[in-house]
């Protein structure tokens, strides 16, 4: 008895929970514009693994996310081609993270997917302004915010790097004829947060390929066997859970996934778990090789 009282475990379910609340009025209401992927990546890195950069300033669980949602869900009523949406919603995307001085990386996410999804009906607004208010309250309840550090600055050359490093995804697949590619929500979200970090290791760059990787495979593999939004996510959020302990890491863009692989029209659902990959493996091997180069280079030759 006293294990299911632990602060972890009822953080665990009380996280869950709330996913799958949302989830499950998407069934009722038959509309999947309410299953937001980015709140379950949210739900983990506020409420479950309490992350003290996004908590600090919990107003922000809510002005990061929902500005971001607007924004994307504007771009994509522009008639312009997919690649160049995508271009132009992450350009933005920074903009609004400088003026609120936030490095909420989900923030990425809420505003890349009306656009993946082609989000058309304000029930998408409605639904993230009321699930991000909701996490806001909860962490506001929760109490760790009060003695959550401050996160890391955005900084010019991490930001500059993002943008570079986008672009030449963007052209790569744009040419290759898979303009669906050019966006990978969980993937840009670790991406971001990766590039702000000081050091990068061989070795957690690993992990977080695989965890991404594994995470798509999952979702997709879930609602293809069980064909029900809910019962996928019930299925596929412990799984994912499962697959953290054993790579021993803290990745809330994770459990994005599933919830990702519910909205995606079918021919981005099938090639997920290989586009997660090859993304994962282009970006988070940029922030690997760059981080290298850089130490190397800030580190004194010995005569």
């Amino acid at each position: 008895m006293t294990f299911f009282m632990t602060r972890s475990t009822r953080d665990y379910l009380i996280g869950f929970g709330f996913v799958l609340l949302m989830v499950g009025l998407a069934t009722w209401q038959q509309d999947y514009e309410i299953i937001l992927p980015e709140i379950g990546a949210l739900t983990a890195g506020t409420w479950i693994y309490r992350k003290s950069a996004w908590i600090n300033r919990p107003i922000k669980i809510f002005l990061a996310p929902a500005g971001t949602a607007v924004i994307g869900f504007l771009v994509n009523r522009l008639s312009l081609s997919y690649p160049i949406k995508i271009w132009l919603t992450l350009g933005l995307i920074l903009g609004l993270l400088t003026v609120l001085q936030s490095t909420l990386a989900p923030a990425f996410a809420t505003g890349l997917l009306p656009i993946i999804v082609n989000a058309t009906h304000w029930v998408f607004i409605v639904a993230i302004i009321g699930f991000t208010l909701a996490l806001m309250v909860g962490v506001y309840l929760q109490g760790a915010y009060q003695q959550a550090s401050p996160g890391p600055k955005l900084q010019w050359q991490p930001m500059l790097g993002f943008i570079v490093a986008v672009t030449l995804w963007i052209g790569i697949v744009w040419f290759i004829g898979k303009p669906q590619m050019a966006g990978i929500p969980p993937v840009l979200v670790v991406f971001f947060e990766v590039s702000q970090l000081p050091v990068y290791r061989g070795k957690m760059a690993v992990k977080h390929i695989v965890a991404l990787s594994g995470a798509a495979t999952i979702g997709v593999i879930s609602y293809a066997l069980l064909g029900s939004w809910l019962l996928a996510t019930l299925i596929s959020l412990p799984l994912i859970w499962l697959g953290l302990r054993l790579l021993k890491i803290a990745l809330p863009a994770a459990y994005a996934f599933p919830l990702l692989a519910l909205v995606l029209p079918t021919n981005m659902f099938q090639a997920l778990p290989l586009t997660a990959t090859l993304a994962a493996c282009f970006f988070i091997g940029a922030v690997y090789c760059y981080k290298q180069l850089y130490q190397r280079l800030r580190t004194p030759v010995e005569d």
